[in-house]
């Protein structure tokens, strides 16, 4: 079984797009083997700037002889349908067959294909794979037509066993497929053949090509983690910068030099963004103090002089972005301190966050009392939280955010503590933002709690009062990150707010009830993460102060903990049967059975011994309930098990009797009642 190696070699690949491109490459090839019947054993897609990489191990030598049985028209059918049939097959009349069906005759094809040649049918699926890749953006080059990301250059694609290796014979716009590659640009740029994968991996190793990405990345974080240990420092990770710059170099040579005095004052955050947006390069700073002191970068090249001249050239233009930085950050402070933060957030009335929602300054407004309303009921001060409010979004006006939007927030904080204001409102200029996804911190600040959920309340009110929902999969304002991020902070610092009176007092043109179902929907998605079933949250969604989230949380995780038991399961069994033939009963009789069970009608020790327990459980379950203890009163339930499982199996409720039915099924109906105190068990699954 031969193993067949395929490069696409050209000029440099954008990083951003390797990765997928392996994925696209694989999965392109090795879908159009299978589907042209050869199977494989395993395959790999590798990428550096300048080549595409897929290993296929174990393929098949041919595919397989293939014969195929058709049932055609009938041999009485028209004309037409006769001749539709053979250009299916691709058949003459007198290939076909004439068989007997249930039907009368019908006429009927054989259809043999050969196996083929594994050569044969890499080229036809090579060939398609370049001609269809999907690059999000390809380019064409010189008189041809086609289309490749940069200006492809030649194509390696052999088929080697023991015998030796065979080129696929293919050729596409003028480039023939071949048994040679090029080593780095510059350090081994000679062509050499090879003959296999293990061949074509080492031969690169030597002509200076890490061809793993994974293997460029270790490489590139052992070296600069040393280098800075060296120095006393250490590497602030970026796994997303590691990922990139391992795609814009074949062989990784780290570099590390320091930063100019002139520059250390900036912060921290300043320093790493600009050196990571603008040039790529890694920080280095001091674990003592935290202070950014050195950078890291990654030549493509050895030299002679091990990278001096590179390194200098980098400083020379780092210094120049950084002295950009540095006005950038003088220029806010003198704003600051000749306005303060809010004269700075001034601008944003001339800002429009959208054309039917007003101005950011609007907004701004509209937080502001919104915060001052919900800081009692998170232990927030009401005039420190609308005073944040107030300045929270002032750096947008900053030169700094400007440059660099991602610092949104955290020069806020920055810019605070230069203008005087308390720590609390400092803090709360980037905590109000979070959390920003699933793994985000979340703020438990009081001030920062209170402004972040106005600021993620008032985006939602707003765009449900001018209907503009999330639809499908689209979801251009992440509102669906807003309210995950309400539900964080709700859940978090466990908070008891009645969400939908905080909707209406928001914006009262919003459908409250529409938004909280929102709410609820992301909050089954939450929970589901953390294994609580949705037909659960159903359960006590049904119970009245279904806005107070973190009381609803509490009651679907005693719930859930409740059921994965023997005796919770059981229980919703007999729940459910009580419940079932209590319905059918009322149904048929045209009453509502609801009061009036009596012990003393009572015909059987199981009768007697369920309404003692059912009495025993009611004085238990309604002040557990009443008091939000839901553990007991779910313990309290659990010991229904045993006497509701005696009463079925020992009584009969549909008595010929008339008096003792009835008493029967009110006593049903008790067992109903007392269940659904703690949630609607009628919405429980199974």
């Amino acid at each position: 079984m031969p193993d067949l190696l395929i490069e696409l070699f050209s000029e440099e690949i954008p990083a951003r797009m390797q990765p997928r491109a392996r994925e696209d490459l694989k999965r392109m090839v090795t879908d159009g083997l299978v589907e042209a019947g050869l199977t494989y054993a395993g395959a790999h897609a590798l990428s550096t700037p300048r080549r595409l990489t897929l290993a296929v191990e174990g393929l098949d030598a041919a595919s397989r002889p293939q014969r195929e049985e058709r049932k055609g028209p009938s041999v009485n059918a028209p004309e037409a349908a006769l001749q539709g049939f053979l250009r299916s097959t691709g058949l003459t009349i007198d290939q076909l067959e004439k068989r007997d069906t249930p039907k009368g005759k019908a006429w009927f094809a054989v259809i043999e294909r050969p196996g083929r040649p594994a050569a044969e049918i890499v080229a036809e699926v090579l060939e398609s794979t370049i001609r269809n890749f999907p690059w999000p953006k390809s380019m064409r080059w010189g008189s041809g037509a086609l289309r490749w990301v940069r200006p492809l250059h030649s194509i390696l694609c052999i088929l080697s066993d023991d015998a030796g290796h065979e080129i696929v014979p293919l050729e596409i716009d003028g480039i023939r497929a071949g048994d040679t590659t090029r080593g780095h640009r510059f350090l081994a740029p000679e062509p050499f053949s090879v003959t296999s994968f293990e061949d074509y991996a080492a031969k690169l190793k030597r002509a200076k090509v890490m061809l793993d990405p994974a293997e460029r990345e270790e490489h590139i974080w052992h070296d600069a983690t040393n280098a800075a240990f060296a120095q006393g420092l250490e590497v602030v990770e970026d796994r997303g910068l590691l990922t990139e710059v391992a795609g814009l170099v074949e062989w990784p040579v780290v570099l590390m030099g320091r930063i100019d005095d002139a520059f250390l004052d900036l912060p921290p955050e300043v320093l790493q963004t600009s050196m990571r947006e603008h040039q790529k390069f890694f920080s280095a700073r001091d674990p003592k103090t935290g202070r950014i002191e050195a950078f890291v970068t990654v030549a493509n090249n050895e030299t002679a002089d091990r990278g001096a001249t590179i390194l200098k050239g980098n400083q020379k233009v780092l210094s120049a972005r950084l002295s950009d930085a540095k006005f950038f950050w003088e220029n806010d402070l003198r704003t600051v301190h000749d306005k303060g933060l809010e004269g700075m957030a001034e601008g944003l009335r001339n800002v429009t966050f959208h054309n039917r929602l007003g101005s950011q300054w609007d907004r701004i407004e509209r937080i502001e009392r919104l915060a001052r309303t919900i800081a009692p009921q998170v232990g927030a001060s009401p005039d420190l939280a609308a005073e944040a409010a107030r300045v929270v979004k002032a750096d947008l006006q900053s030169a700094m955010v400007g440059e660099f939007p991602e610092l949104q927030g955290v020069m806020g904080v920055y810019y605070a503590r230069a203008a005087g204001l308390p720590e609390e409102i400092a803090n709360a200029c980037r905590a109000h933002y979070q959390p920003l996804g699933p793994n985000d911190d979340v703020p438990t600040e009081p001030v920062s709690v209170a402004v972040a959920l106005a600021d993620k309340i008032d985006m939602l009110t707003g765009f449900w009062a001018i209907d503009e929902k999330p639809t499908g999969s689209k979801d251009p304002y992440a509102l669906r990150r807003a309210a995950l991020g309400v539900i964080r902070l709700i859940l978090t610092n466990g908070l008891r707010l009645q969400l939908s009176r905080i909707f209406a007092e928001a914006n009262p043109h919003a459908d409250a009830e529409d938004l909280l179902a929102f709410f609820h929907d992301r909050l089954k998605v939450h929970l589901r993460d953390q294994g609580i079933r949705h037909d659960v949250i159903d359960a006590v969604l049904a119970m009245p102060g279904n806005d107070d989230l973190t009381l609803l949380v509490r009651r679907a995780t005693a719930l859930a903990d409740f059921l994965r038991t023997d005796d919770g399961e059981n229980l919703i069994q007999g729940f459910k049967r009580a419940n079932n033939i209590l319905t059918q009963a009322e149904q048929k009789d045209g009453v509502e059975y609801s009061y009036g069970a009596d012990p003393k009608f009572a015909e059987t020790d199981e009768e007697r011994a369920l309404f003692a327990a059912l009495d025993a459980a009611e004085a238990e379950i309604a002040p557990a309930m009443k008091a939000e203890d839901f553990a007991p009163a779910m313990a309290a339930m659990a010991r229904l098990r045993a006497p509701i499982d005696a009463f079925f199996e020992s009584v009969q409720v549909n008595s010929d009797n008339e008096i003792v039915r009835r008493n029967r099924l009110n006593l049903l109906s008790r067992i109903r009642a007392i269940c659904l105190q703690v949630a609607d068990l009628t919405r429980l699954e199974g």
